[in-house]
C-alpha cells in the first residue's frame, strides 16, 4: 500500500463514515436512482492529520478509459473505468479488503491462472488495475459458470448446500467430488466418469459452457458410486483408507486389514456410499444377528439336510477359495438333484443373518474355513429347532 501511495496510485482518505453517509443522503435527495461513488475528496490532500484513515486506489491515475482482458471462457471482456470508484485497499485498522488482499496473495504465491465463478467477474477489472499499478503482469482469468440450487437460485444453506468437508464426512471420495465439479458445465462427448489422469489429459476451456447449471444431488451420488465401484478410479488402498473411519464409527476400527481388503472386493458393486459399504461389511467381523423374517423363511426343517450336506462338502475342500468352493457346491447339487436356491438361501442367512448379501462363494472365501463352517453349523441347529 505504501508503494502505491508513493507512486501516486493510491492515497490516504480521512473521510469519516458520517461524512460519507451525509454525501450519500445528499445524492439520494438530488437523484434517488443515482449510485453513490466516492468523489475523490481526499485524492489531492497533502496534509497528514493524526486521525484514522483508509487507503484508496487512485482511479484518476489510470491512463486509459477501459479495462480489457481475454477471459478463457467468456472471451474478450471490456469494462469502462467510469464504473469504478476510488475503491478502498486498506481499512482504517490496516486490514486489506478483498481485491487488494487477493492480488497480494496471488503475487506472493506466483499464481498465473485464476479460475473462479463468474460472480467474481466484477472483481477482475479493479484487480487488473492493481496488478498494473504494482508493475506486474496480471494472471490469466477464467470465469466459470455458477452452480445453482435445483430451483435455479443461488446455492445457500437454505437449499442444503454443504462444504466439501461435509461431503467427505458423508463418504464422498476426493476423486468423485473432483469428477462432478469438473463435469459441471464442461463436456467431453458422452463420457461422464473420469479418473484424475483423464481429467488432466482431457479438460479444456473450449468445451466449457457459459450458462449456469443446477446442482443435481442424485447425479452427484451416482458419480460417487461409480468411483467406489471401479478400482481404476478408487484403488484398493484408497478404498481401505477412506472406509476405515466409517468402520471405526461402527466400532470396527481394529479389524484385520487382510480380511477387510477381501471384504471390500465383495461389496464394491453394492455399497453406494462408504457408510453403506461399512454397514454391508458388518457381518464379516461380528457375530451373526438374524433378521427375524429371513430366519423364519429360510432356516426351516427343510434347510437342515442341504446345510448339513454343504458342511460336509466344504469340510473336504482342500483350498478354501472361491473357485474350489463353487466347484464343490455345484458337484453337491448335481449329486443330490437340488437347485442352487435350495442351498444358497439357507446358507446365506446362516452366514450373514440377512436375505441379501454378497455372492455366496466370495463370502465363504472371505470368512474362511473355520468361521464359515461354524456359522453354517449354527444355522443348521436353528433350522433343526434345537436353538431358539
Amino acid at each position: 500500500a505504501n508503494e502505491l501511495i508513493a507512486k501516486g496510485k493510491a492515497y490516504r482518505c480521512y473521510c469519516t463514515k458520517e461524512e460519507l453517509a451525509e454525501a450519500r443522503e445528499a445524492l439520494k435527495k438530488d437523484n434517488p436512482k443515482a449510485q453513490f461513488r466516492y468523489p475523490g475528496t481526499c485524492r489531492h490532500r497533502t496534509d497528514h492529520p493524526d486521525i484514522p484513515y483508509v487507503v484508496r486506489f487512485n482511479m484518476a491515475a489510470v491512463d486509459r478509459d477501459t479495462v480489457t482482458y481475454q477471459d478463457l471462457v467468456f472471451g474478450e471482456i471490456t469494462t469502462p473505468n467510469s464504473e469504478q470508484q476510488d475503491f478502498v485497499l486498506l481499512r482504517s485498522d490496516g486490514v486489506p479488503l478483498y481485491n487488494f488482499g487477493v492480488v497480494i496473495d496471488d503475487l506472493t504465491m506466483g499464481i498465473d491462472l485464476v479460475m473462479r465463478g463468474r460472480d467474481h467477474m466484477v472483481n477482475t477489472p479493479p484487480q487488473i488495475l492493481l496488478y498494473e499499478a504494482l508493475g506486474v503482469k496480471p494472471p490469466i482469468f477464467a470465469h466459470l459458470p455458477m452452480m445453482l440450487s435445483p430451483k435455479g437460485e443461488k446455492l445457500s444453506k437454505r437449499h442444503g448446500a454443504v462444504s466439501v468437508s461435509e461431503y467427505e464426512k458423508m463418504g464422498y471420495t476426493p476423486g468423485a467430488v473432483l469428477n462432478y465439479l469438473a463435469r459441471f458445465g464442461w463436456s467431453c462427448g458422452d463420457q461422464e466418469i473420469f479418473s484424475l489422469q483423464e481429467l488432466v489429459e482431457k479438460f479444456n476451456f473450449e468445451s466449457l459452457n457459459r450458462s449456469d447449471g443446477r446442482f443435481d444431488a442424485k447425479k452427484f451420488a451416482d458419480v460417487a458410486f461409480e468411483h467406489l465401484k471401479e478400482p481404476r478410479l478408487t484403488s484398493d488402498d484408497e478404498y481401505l483408507r477412506h472406509v476405515r473411519p466409517f468402520m471405526a464409527a461402527r466400532g470396527l476400527g481394529q479389524v484385520d486389514e487382510g480380511t477387510l481388503r477381501k471384504a471390500i472386493g465383495t461389496i464394491r458393486a453394492r455399497g453406494r456410499t462408504l457408510p453403506d459399504a461399512a454397514e454391508r461389511m458388518d457381518f464379516y467381523f461380528r457375530p451373526v444377528t438374524f433378521d427375524p423374517k429371513a430366519r423364519e423363511k429360510f432356516l426351516t426343517q427343510g434347510a437342515v439336510e442341504p446345510l448339513e450336506a454343504m458342511i460336509a462338502s466344504l469340510s473336504a475342500v482342500e483350498t478354501f477359495e472361491e473357485a474350489s468352493l463353487e466347484a464343490a457346491v455345484q458337484a453337491l447339487l448335481e449329486s443330490r438333484g437340488w437347485e442352487m436356491k435350495e442351498i444358497a438361501q439357507p446358507a446365506r442367512v446362516s452366514l450373514t443373518g440377512q436375505k441379501v448379501s454378497p455372492g455366496l462363494f466370495e463370502m465363504l472365501a472371505v470368512l474362511g474355513r473355520q468361521e464359515s463352517l461354524a456359522r453354517l453349523r449354527a444355522g443348521a441347529e436353528i433350522a433343526r429347532g434345537s436353538v431358539s
